[in-house]
C-alpha cells in the first residue's frame, strides 16, 4: 500500500469530493467483496486495498496528512503498527469511518457489519426489513359513497411465517371517491427477522348507479319530460341521495338545459356543506300522434309565430347564400 497512489486505486482525481470518493469505493467494495468471491485471495487483496485507501481518503484529517507526506504521514497520530496500522487490515478505523462503512455495506449486500472482524469477515447481523404491503378492493354502492358505511373485510396475510386469516372493520368515510385508497397501518404482512408490519390499502371501488353520475361533489341525473311540459312548464319529482324531491320546470325548457337543486349532491370535504343535484333535462317528443292530438298541434303551428333562434338561423342562412351567388 505504501508504493501505491490510493487515489489512482480508487480510479478518482486527487480533487475528488468524497461523494467521489464513497461511490467509487462502493464500485469496487461490490466488485471484490470476499462474500461475492469465496477463496479468491487476490479478490479479497483488491477488497482489503480499496477499503484502506477509503478508510483514508474518506477521513478529512488522515487525506490532508496523505496528500502531504503520501501513505506513511496518513498513519501518524492515528493507529501505530498494530492490528489497525498499515499492515493489520481493518480493525483501526475509527469511530466516524466505521459508521460510513456500515451505510455502504449495509447498501449493497442488505447487512448490517460490526464487531471487531470490520468489513474483512467479521460478524454479520440480519438487517430487519418491513414487511410487505397488502391490498384489497371493497365495493361499495353509489349511495353508501355519498353516506359512508362500515364494513367488514376477510383477507390473507403472513404473521409468524404461517398464513393467517384476518377480518377487520373498514370505515368507510363520507363522500368517498372510486379509487379512493384507505390505508389501516400495521395490518400488512409481518417483517422478516423482527422488521416492522406492513400496511393493509383499501382500495374503494364505487359501483355504477342506475341513474346518478358523480362529478366531483354534484351528482347528475338525466330527466325526460313531455314536449308539453317542456313548453308549458311543470312541477315534477325527481330522485336524489336520500329520496324524492319536487322541482319547478319553467316553461320554454329545452332539451339538454340543467336545472340546479341545490345542496343534494356529495358531502364536501371537511364537513362544510355538500355539492349540488344537477338534473339534465330531456324533451321527450312522441313518434306517433293520435288524429285530434296532431290537429291541435297544425292549428297551434298556423297560429304560432317563429321562435328568435329558428328567425336568427333562417336569416344566417339565407345570407350564405347569397354570398355563393
Amino acid at each position: 500500500m505504501a508504493k501505491k497512489d490510493l487515489y489512482a486505486l480508487l480510479g478518482i482525481a486527487r480533487n475528488a469530493t468524497p461523494d467521489e470518493i464513497k461511490k467509487a469505493y462502493r464500485k469496487l467494495a461490490m466488485k471484490f467483496h470476499p462474500d461475492k468471491n469465496p477463496g479468491d485471495k487476490k479478490a479479497e487483496d483488491k477488497f482489503k486495498e480499496a477499503s484502506e485507501a477509503y478508510e483514508i481518503l474518506s477521513d478529512t484529517k488522515k487525506r490532508e496528512m496523505y496528500d502531504q507526506f503520501g501513505f506513511s504521514g496518513s498513519q501518524q497520530g492515528f493507529s501505530g503498527g498494530g492490528p489497525g496500522g498499515p499492515q493489520g487490515g481493518f480493525g483501526g478505523f475509527n469511530e466516524g469511518n466505521t459508521e460510513n462503512f456500515q451505510d455502504i455495506f449495509g447498501d449493497i449486500f442488505g447487512d448490517v457489519f460490526g464487531g471487531r472482524g470490520g468489513p474483512s469477515g467479521g460478524f454479520r447481523q440480519t438487517r430487519k426489513q418491513r414487511g410487505a404491503d397488502l391490498r384489497y378492493t371493497l365495493s361499495v354502492s353509489f349511495e353508501e359513497s355519498a353516506t359512508g358505511c362500515e364494513r367488514t373485510v376477510s383477507f390473507v396475510r403472513n404473521r409468524s411465517g404461517k398464513d393467517e386469516t384476518a377480518r377487520l372493520s373498514v370505515k368507510v368515510p363520507v363522500g368517498v371517491k372510486h379509487g379512493q385508497r384507505l390505508r389501516l397501518t400495521n395490518e400488512g404482512d409481518a417483517g422478516p427477522n423482527g422488521g416492522p408490519n406492513g400496511d393493509l390499502y383499501v382500495v374503494i371501488n364505487v359501483q355504477e348507479h342506475s341513474l346518478f353520475k358523480r362529478d366531483e361533489d354534484d351528482v347528475i341525473v338525466e330527466v325526460p319530460i313531455s314536449y308539453v311540459d317542456a313548453i308549458l312548464g311543470a312541477q315534477i319529482e325527481i330522485p336524489t341521495l336520500t329520496g324524492k324531491v319536487s322541482i319547478r320546470v319553467p316553461p320554454g325548457t329545452h332539451s339538454g338545459q340543467i336545472l340546479r337543486v341545490k345542496g343534494k349532491g356529495f358531502p364536501k370535504a371537511g364537513g362544510f356543506g355538500s355539492g349540488d343535484m344537477l338534473v339534465r333535462v330531456l324533451v321527450d317528443t312522441p313518434a306517433h300522434l293520435s288524429g285530434r292530438h296532431k290537429e291541435l298541434l297544425e292549428e297551434l303551428a298556423k297560429t304560432s309565430d317563429e321562435t328568435p333562434q329558428v328567425k336568427a338561423f333562417k336569416e344566417r342562412m339565407n345570407q350564405l347564400i347569397r354570398t355563393r351567388k
